[in-house]
């Protein structure tokens, strides 16, 4: 939950807007976005939530050929279109390995 949460905070803010890059997606060591040691489920999904919404509230109103503005990121060429399918695949993708886990603790496979 929280790479997926710094994925969009990277997508949206930082590569479509220019946003300066903070946080752990950007600080050492590698993968440090998805070190959550000690914290909670429950903040996780909460700042997953709110960074949510702020990338809705980016995206509403912008053409999908808007391109990213950010001049340290070679992807800021990229459109909010191919933005917006890639983190529809980020997304899908880490649910995947997330349903993976749970199979494999509970027991249980697929919707039924």
């Amino acid at each position: 939950m929280s790479h997926l949460r710094w994925a969009e905070h990277l997508w949206f803010e930082v590569v479509l807007l220019g946003r300066p890059a903070v946080g752990p997606v950007f600080d050492e060591p590698e993968d440090s976005d998805m070190r959550v040691e000690g914290v909670p489920l429950a903040k996780l999904l909460d700042d997953y939530d709110r960074q949510v919404a702020v990338s809705n509230e980016i995206f509403a109103g912008r053409s999908l050929d808007d391109v990213g503005r950010h001049p340290d990121f070679e992807a800021s060429g990229a459109s909010l279109r191919w933005i917006m399918f890639h983190m529809i695949e980020e997304t899908a993708r880490h649910a995947g390995h997330l349903d993976a886990i749970r199979e494999l603790l509970d027991g249980r496979t697929g919707h039924y």
